[in-house]
C-alpha cells in the first residue's frame, strides 16, 4: 500500500526526515511515535500530498507521490480518511450536516444514497443517536466520534490520524483508539501519530519511531 524508499521531506526548509524508508501493508496498523518536531505530522501530509517530497522513492495506492499532478490529488485524498487532533468540525452545522457537505463535495448526487452513508458511518462510530447536534453540543470524545465517521465517508482504504487522543482525556482517549484498531479489523489500514505511550503499551501494533531525521521500528 505504502512504500517510501530513502525520501527526503522538508518543513519551511528545515529537513525534518532524510534517507527515510517505510513499507506499510493492507490492514495494517501502525503508532507513528516521536517527540514534537520530528517529522510525524509533516509526514502524514506528504502522504495527502500537502507537502511534497524532495528526494527519494515515494508510492502509495499505486500513486507515485514524487510525480503527482494537481488534477490526481483529489482523487488520491478520496482513497484517504484524515483525523485530526482539533476535530475540525464546521461550528455552523449539525453533524448530519457536516458530513453531507462531505459526500456533496466529493460527488454525492443522490439524496437516498446520501443518507443511507450517513447513518452508516455514524452506526460504525456510534453517534447514530447524535446526528441532530451541533458541535458545540457535543464531547471531545463525540466529537473525535463524528470526525472518525466523516474519514469513512468515503470508504477510504488508509486512515491518516494525527495526535487523534491529543485533546481527550486518557479513558475517552483509550476508547478512540480501540475504535481505531476496529476499524482497521474491518479491512482498512491506519497510520496514527501519538505522544501518548500509555495507549501504545494498552492497545499494541507496530510502532515507527520517528528520530534524529529518520524512520526506526520499534521491535
Amino acid at each position: 500500500m505504502l512504500h517510501l524508499e530513502n525520501i527526503t521531506l522538508c518543513q519551511d526548509e528545515n529537513i525534518v526526515l532524510q534517507n527515510a524508508s517505510l513499507k506499510l501493508h493492507n490492514n495494517e496498523f501502525v503508532y507513528l511515535i516521536g517527540r514534537v518536531g520530528a517529522g510525524k505530522s509533516s509526514l502524514l501530509k506528504s502522504l495527502y500530498c500537502e507537502i511534497p517530497f524532495r528526494e527519494g522513492a515515494a508510492y502509495l495506492m499505486g500513486y507515485n507521490l514524487r510525480k503527482m499532478k494537481n488534477r490526481e490529488i483529489p482523487y488520491l485524498r478520496r482513497q484517504l480518511g484524515i483525523v485530526f487532533q482539533d476535530f475540525q468540525l464546521l461550528t455552523d452545522r449539525t453533524v448530519v450536516r457536516n458530513l453531507e457537505f462531505v459526500l456533496k463535495a466529493t460527488g454525492w448526487k443522490k439524496r437516498s444514497h446520501i443518507q443511507t452513508r450517513i447513518r452508516e458511518v455514524l452506526t460504525q462510530v456510534g453517534m447514530q443517536n447524535k446526528s441532530y447536534k451541533m458541535p458545540h453540543e457535543l464531547s471531545g470524545g463525540e466529537q473525535q466520534r463524528v470526525a472518525i465517521a466523516r474519514a469513512l465517508l468515503n470508504d477510504p482504504k488508509l486512515i491518516l490520524a494525527d495526535e487523534p487522543t491529543g485533546n481527550l482525556d486518557p479513558e475517552t482517549g483509550m476508547q478512540i483508539v480501540q475504535l481505531l484498531h476496529a476499524i482497521c479489523k474491518n479491512g482498512k489500514s491506519v497510520i496514527m501519530t501519538t505522544h501518548n505511550y500509555t495507549l501504545v503499551g494498552n492497545l499494541p501494533a507496530r510502532i515507527i519511531r520517528c528520530e534524529k531525521g529518520g524512520l526506526y521500528e520499534l521491535k
